[in-house]
């Protein structure tokens, strides 16, 4: 297959511009990628579907990757307890290499198509759940194997690739590729890619959420009140949800530890 996130760069001699050049041609770059994005959208809106579906029905998902892609889906899913306010194996980020490998990386650990199955089998994974390959070439052995178990155990199976017609496309019955194309720097799929990565596993886990009720309007009334700036943004969900003032959408806020709470308990004969 032709992997063209590793073809040649279309800039040349990047080691002979002055720092604007290459600032604005990497963001030039970068203003094509929400382009490849949305064309994604067809294929995003299947996966969040069928996600959405499994996990009403007591489903979870899983994502798994190497390298950048894994890193991604280690943040995506570790941001979604405090965000959404959803137990903490709701929605879990697997790395090729174990969790040391979110900090550096762990030669060949991407080459083992056998471990994918085995790192998946200690959180007990079954056919209720979801998983997601993320790879910006589309061949990681890792993601491939991964995938290939799931299915034959029932799972139901997506990715996100940044390839056309790769061996992990194919194993998902959920693909989604986002072709991004050549990197600034050539192959360094941590740019272009990665970003285009991030952005579909924000819309697929947010899509989500909204679709399971962690959402109210455009408000996170499940999420985790964890630091001061979190408490005052609680504080003003609840103050616009039911007019009541500050002080005593505070005391709501700290007497049921959740926006969500707060604002069923509050009490109507003290609202503006």
């Amino acid at each position: 297959m032709k992997i063209v996130t590793e073809k040649d760069s279309h800039y040349n001699n990047l080691d002979q511009m002055s720092v604007n050049e290459i600032l604005t041609n990497i963001n030039k770059e970068d203003q094509t990628v929400a382009d490849a994005v949305k064309k994604a959208i067809p294929q995003l809106e299947k996966l969040v579907t069928v996600t959405a579906e499994r996990m009403k029905n007591g489903g979870r998902l899983f994502y798994i990757g190497a390298g950048t892609s894994g890193r991604l889906g280690v943040v995506d899913a570790s941001e979604c307890p405090p965000t959404y306010g959803v137990p903490f194996d709701w929605v879990v980020g697997i790395i090729a290499g174990g969790d040391g490998a979110i900090r550096k990386a762990v030669e060949f650990a991407e080459d083992d198509a056998e471990q994918a199955w085995k790192d998946l089998l200690e959180y007990n994974i079954n056919d209720k759940d979801v998983l997601v390959g993320i790879a910006a070439s589309g061949t990681t052995p890792y993601v491939v194997g991964g995938l290939q178990t799931a299915n034959a155990h029932g799972v139901v199976t997506g990715c996100i690739v940044c390839n056309e017609g790769g061996p992990i496309a194919a194993a998902a019955q959920y693909p989604v590729e986002i072709v991004t194309g050549p990197e600034f720097v050539t192959g360094s799929t941590r740019m272009k890619a990665g970003t285009a990565q991030k952005l579909a596993l924000n819309m697929l886990s947010t899509s989500v959420m909204i679709r399971l009720g962690r959402v109210v309007g455009n408000k996170m009334v499940d999420m985790q009140l964890s630091n001061n700036k979190l408490i005052d943004r609680g504080t003003n969900m609840v103050m616009q949800a039911t007019g009541l003032d500050e002080q005593t959408a505070a005391n709501l806020l700290e007497k049921y530890g959740s926006v969500r709470q707060a604002i069923d308990h509050a009490p109507v004969t003290q609202r503006k």
